[in-house]
């Protein structure tokens, strides 16, 4: 898979990416991945990649020649996803898309990190394709964003997990559930003991176990997953009768922040 990423700091794209997962791809050439650096394509002796925005305003705003100069020159593969809290929100379900896209001959995509107040919009308009945002939250660059995508969709391909079966069984994955919760040695960890069913040799109960606590905090903690999957239907109904759930740290509430006027 080929992904080109643009950016005016690409060495936080470069050393987050030559890490754990990806870099292990990246050196068995499962992930070909190109960081292009767009004040390669300035023409200043500043290389200058901003200026102020037409109609005044505060902050500075990216210039379309540097990006236009770098993509047309890089020549990537598309889509090429522009990063920005406007964009379709990025879910796992967009990761399986791409990842799918990715392994087909030649696949690939490609992704622009906006810094400052934004990009000019002659770029949204003529250069990319799509815009993609991974979260209501203001960044200072689309590079985490970018490195986020990047990881999500590179550990899908065949190949790139030691166990094909984690994709599927983690959050997010086939079922549409959370995960449930995990245990490991010791057995017993101070007052607290690894839950009997999962010490007692019965794989198929422990699989029931494992699906009704997937149940049991997806309905806590997202219950918007439970209503994306169709809801409860009667297996899950009995699962979750026959396993009570696993105790979880209570949900942590932020007080309402009073509004202040100026």
């Amino acid at each position: 898979m080929r992904v080109d990423v643009f950016s005016i700091f690409p060495r936080l794209v470069d050393t987050f990416c030559s890490e754990s997962l990806l870099g292990k791809c990246r050196d068995n050439g499962l992930l070909d991945l190109r960081v292009h650096d767009l004040r390669e394509h300035t023409t200043d002796v500043h290389r200058t990649v901003d200026d102020n925005p037409f109609g005044g305003g505060v902050g500075m705003v990216l210039r379309p020649e540097p990006v236009f100069a770098s993509v047309e020159a890089a020549d990537p593969p598309r889509p090429l996803f522009v990063l920005g809290p406007g964009g379709r929100p990025f879910t796992q379900r967009v990761a399986n898309d791409l990842a799918a896209l990715a392994a087909s001959p030649g696949g690939g995509f490609s992704l622009l990190c906006g810094r400052y107040e934004g990009i000019d919009h002659r770029v949204r308009e003529h250069l990319v394709d799509d815009e993609l945002s991974v979260g209501d939250v203001v960044l200072s660059g689309g590079e985490v964003a970018a490195c986020l995508i990047i990881e999500a969709v590179t550990r899908l391909l065949p190949g790139a997990m030691g166990n094909a079966q984690s994709p599927v069984s983690e959050s997010f994955g086939a079922s549409g559930l959370l995960e449930e919760p995990q245990f490991t040695r010791p057995a017993e960890f101070r007052t607290w003991g690894v839950p009997e069913v999962l010490r007692g040799g019965d794989h198929a109960r422990i699989k029931r176990w494992r699906h009704a606590q997937a149940l049991h905090r997806t309905l806590r903690d997202r219950p918007d997953l439970i209503e994306v999957r169709g809801g409860i239907n009667d297996l899950d109904r009995r699962l979750l009768e026959e396993f009570p759930p696993v105790t979880y740290p209570m949900a942590f509430r932020f007080a309402a922040v009073p509004e202040t006027a100026g």
